[in-house]
């Protein structure tokens, strides 16, 4: 299910980003950089692409952890809970882990 406040304060916190754009996806919004899949939203929180090994600083913090879809663990991918959306400094330091992470990728065309 889609949670339109949530989805109004990444959309803030991305701001105006060449290359930005989203799409219903997962049963929520999800937000593509370049071509490239960078974070969603849903009623039960925020996926976030950190990548691989870049994600150990994150999953210390209680409301956030693996992402897991369909039984597997999603590597370089975190789930951060309604508490943690919540928190605007924790939030904002996610989505810009993400950017600059998706950032080291070579644009999809």
């Amino acid at each position: 299910m889609r949670d339109p406040g949530l989805e109004e304060l990444v959309r803030d916190d991305l701001g105006p980003l060449p290359g930005l754009s989203d799409k219903k996806m997962f049963g929520g919004l999800a937000w593509m950089l370049d071509g490239h899949l960078l974070c969603g939203a849903r009623d039960v929180g925020l996926m976030v692409r950190l990548g691989k090994g870049n994600d150990a600083w994150a999953l210390e913090y209680p409301d956030i952890g693996p992402m897991v879809m369909q039984g597997r663990e999603m590597s370089g991918w975190v789930r951060a809970g309604l508490d943690t959306c919540a928190d605007d400094d924790l939030r904002k330091r996610l989505l810009d882990a993400a950017v600059a992470f998706v950032r080291t990728l070579p644009p999809k065309i």
